[in-house]
């Protein structure tokens, strides 16, 4: 099997979610080419085929030239699968190429099992298998889905150009508008999920955090809600955090969150479920019911 992966670069930068993308691909023990739109002083550390082209012409993104350079990639390399972060460079190109290339998408992979590929439905409570049934396949794989590899090496660079004229001018970044809590800047974070019941027990989950001299966050289903503001959203469609010690309280531990959180350096899960996925990720699994568990924690802890 043959894969090409594409890299992102943002702002002169490799982003590191390439080596993501290097990992599923070793998870296939597949041939492994890489394109890129970027620069020859910061090139992903692999031993294969680098497509590259220059992103002072091209720039970071336009939809045309991106998709042309692509095509051009493809049609040089021959591979079996086109794989993308599931990011919105990924979102808005893997489409245009997979129409271009009149091909199978499946969007936001977290696991291949066969020749199947397993992607969440029903909001992440369930997954299902899918199959390809083209001879090409675009995909793209959820951040977090797959271990990180830097397989290292230096890749055999193949410089690729396009002279049309694009319709889309890329004029640059605009930063998110700031507010609210930095969660990335807390040591301790107490998360609520679905598992809380209902917007009455933030409170508790905001009474625990605050005996652990921590901030309170939340999992997307209760941000959704409108239980808790956006600003405390943990997971990819939220901030990603990396705190001494993460409490996740009634959340089952959907991919998304999971890639938000996973570097905590202590993971403690609360949950009355014990086969919940966050148990996998966490170093202390409590099967309890939170909503009286955590009210007798957090008067012990303010005791002490």
């Amino acid at each position: 099997m043959k894969v090409l992966l594409v890299a992102e670069y943002r702002e002169g930068k490799l982003l590191g979610s390439v080596n993501e993308l290097l990992g599923f691909a070793e998870s296939l023990t597949a041939e492994t080419g890489v394109f890129l739109v970027g620069k020859k002083d910061n090139l992903p550390k692999f031993s294969g085929r680098l497509y590259l082209a220059d992103v002072d012409k091209h720039r970071d993104y336009n939809p045309d030239g991106h998709k042309a350079l692509l095509l051009q990639a493809v049609e040089k390399e021959q591979p079996d699968l086109i794989v993308f972060s599931h990011s919105s460079y990924g979102w808005d190109l893997a489409p245009r190429l997979a129409f271009a290339l009149k091909t199978c998408q499946i969007s936001e992979v977290v696991a291949v099992e066969g020749n199947s590929f397993v992607v969440p439905a029903c909001n992440s409570k369930l997954r299902r298998q899918v199959k390809s049934l083209s001879a090409k396949t675009v995909l793209t794989l959820q951040v977090g889905a797959f271990q990180a590899s830097e397989t290292g090496g230096e890749p055999t660079v193949i410089d690729i150009n396009v002279e049309a004229a694009p319709r889309i001018s890329f004029t640059g970044y605009e930063a998110a508008v700031g507010g609210g809590v930095d969660l990335t800047k807390a040591s301790v974070i107490v998360s609520a999920g679905r598992g809380i019941g209902k917007p009455e027990n933030v409170a508790m989950i905001a009474g625990l955090a605050a005996a652990l001299k921590g901030e309170y966050g939340a999992s997307r289903p209760v941000v959704d809600a409108e239980w808790v503001e956006h600003n405390r959203q943990v997971g990819t469609t939220g901030q990603s955090v990396a705190p001494k010690l993460y409490v996740a309280c009634g959340i089952s531990g959907a991919i998304q969150h999971l890639a938000g959180m996973k570097k905590s350096e202590f993971i403690v899960a609360i949950n009355t479920d014990r086969d919940a996925p966050i148990g996998e990720v966490a170093d202390v699994l409590v099967v309890a019911d939170l909503k009286q568990f955590v009210p007798v924690l957090t008067e012990k802890l303010k005791a002490l």
